[in-house]
């Protein structure tokens, strides 16, 4: 409670005072009493009631989230030209009042919710975007009193503001910011660009009737029964597109990995016949050094000597055809005669 209003209640007590000591001293003169104490004390009581009265009816409080209009009988406007701000003020008893205004923080709902905002029902605002597409736009305005303009807001609107410059102002932003964008792009890319636009056009206007623009919050858009089931045919469409495009990629990997398996086997059957076919080489070369070194060591000599060493040991005759040479002179034996020839 504060001082304005403890002095109304002690104004309040002290007619109540008043009027019990006025009862008592009219009662005690019908029963022929003495009332000479009670009529004065009624008398002090009264005066004081008359001052409380007067006192409290001049002393204006005003809330530290308040301004204070004063309307005035005495000022040739009608009206004092500065607002009281906060804190205990002083105007003339019953020749001024005052009208009291919050410069906080207000919020002003649009919803397709019911109870959700101010206005019972589906308030949400219907727009259409420039390819024709109806959505449905749920939004809130958070917005506050220009504390410097608040004597003209009071001129110009009274309590009519919040219907009549917050609503159809913000309303009004939406649906013109709306129908410059494709239903596609309010969803996604250009989403936070109108958002913006809604809020700048929203300021602009509330600047100009002596409200300011806090923040502009664009809570949810709604879509037609018709656009929303084609939208999710689309996704369905997009989604099936992708699992295909996965698939088909899934086995396009398949594939190079069985190219490359089948590219590694291949090589590694080049890899080994290159390889048998260059020891074949060498062997072959090898082979062909060696008879050439062993054509080279032989000699007719030789070749009787390992004849001979290929005979029998027994072998003492040897018939050939007639007409032919002896490979190699038989060995002699001098006790013995030659053998025939």
């Amino acid at each position: 409670m504060n001082i304005a209003d403890l002095v109304r209640s002690l104004a309040g007590f002290a007619w109540l005072a008043a009027i019990g000591f006025g009862i008592m001293a009219i009662t005690r003169a019908a029963r022929n009493q003495s009332s000479r104490g009670f009529g004065s004390s009624a008398l002090i009581v009264v005066i004081l009631a008359l001052v409380l009265t007067i006192v409290g009816a001049g002393l204006v409080f005003v809330n530290p989230e308040d301004r204070g209009v004063v309307i005035s009988a005495l000022a040739p406007k009608g009206y004092r030209d500065e607002a009281l701000t906060p804190g205990l003020h002083w105007i003339v008893p019953f020749a001024e009042r005052v009208q009291s205004y919050t410069i906080s923080r207000q919020t002003y709902t649009m919803s397709a919710v019911s109870q959700e905002g101010q206005t019972q029902g589906d308030d949400s605002i219907r727009a259409r975007t420039k390819d024709g597409q109806e959505v449905f736009i749920d939004a809130s305005i958070i917005y506050s009193i220009d504390p410097a303009k608040v004597v003209q807001l009071h001129i110009d609107w009274q309590s009519r503001f919040e219907d009549q410059v917050v609503r159809p102002t913000a309303r009004n932003a939406i649906r013109d910011a709306v129908s410059q964008y494709g239903v596609e792009e309010i969803v996604s890319t250009k989403r936070a660009e109108m958002e913006d636009k809604i809020s700048e056009a929203i300021g602009v206007k509330l600047g100009e009737n002596d409200l300011k623009l806090v923040d502009f919050l664009l809570r949810d858009i709604h879509f037609s029964e018709e656009y929303a089931a084609a939208v999710e045919q689309k996704q369905i469409a997009e989604q099936q597109a992708q699992q295909a495009k996965f698939v088909v990629e899934q086995r396009k990997q398949e594939a190079e990995q069985a190219r490359q398996v089948a590219q590694g086997q291949a090589d590694a059957q080049v890899i080994a016949a290159k390889g048998a076919a260059e020891a074949r080489v060498i062997q072959a070369d090898a082979e062909a050094k060696a008879n050439q070194v062993l054509a080279a060591s032989l000699t007719p000599t030789l070749l009787q000597y390992q004849y001979i060493l290929k005979l029998a040991p027994g072998v003492q005759t040897i018939f050939v055809p007639s007409g032919n040479q002896f490979i190699l002179p038989l060995p002699t034996n001098p006790s013995e005669p030659a053998a025939p020839q």
